[in-house]
């Protein structure tokens, strides 16, 4: 079974980020793995919030996965930070990933009023 791994953010209604993709790699029969780069509150009409994850967990939970399943292949969603993308990259750089597709997510359209923890 091919393994897909998901970096990106969790969207808490189901619709996007790490849960649409894990739908959607299980859809195709592929094992799905995920690390989250941020938590957003949001449903169908908008986000009303964002907590980004450290850069440093965000480095734990790729050394988890790559030190014990190994993905075939990777995507990338909402990396929320300049920093988180630099500790995706050296990660990804470290473990001689592969096979990586990149998808531009860096912000979310936020709804008024927005709470940011960061």
């Amino acid at each position: 079974m091919k393994k897909v791994l998901s970096i990106a953010g969790s969207d808490c209604s189901g619709g996007a980020g790490i849960q649409a993709d894990i739908k959607t790699i299980s859809a195709h029969g592929m094992y799905a793995m995920s690390a989250v780069t941020a938590l957003t509150a949001q449903n169908t009409t908008g986000v009303s919030g964002i907590y980004s994850v450290t850069p440093e967990f965000v480095t734990m939970q790729l050394d988890s996965i790559f030190s014990d399943i190994f993905p075939d292949s990777i995507k990338t969603g909402m990396l929320f930070s300049a920093e988180i993308i630099s500790a995706v990259a050296s990660s990804l750089k470290k473990h001689n990933a592969s096979r990586i597709v990149i998808d531009p997510v860096s912000y979310t359209h936020l709804t008024l009023p927005t709470i940011l923890l960061v």
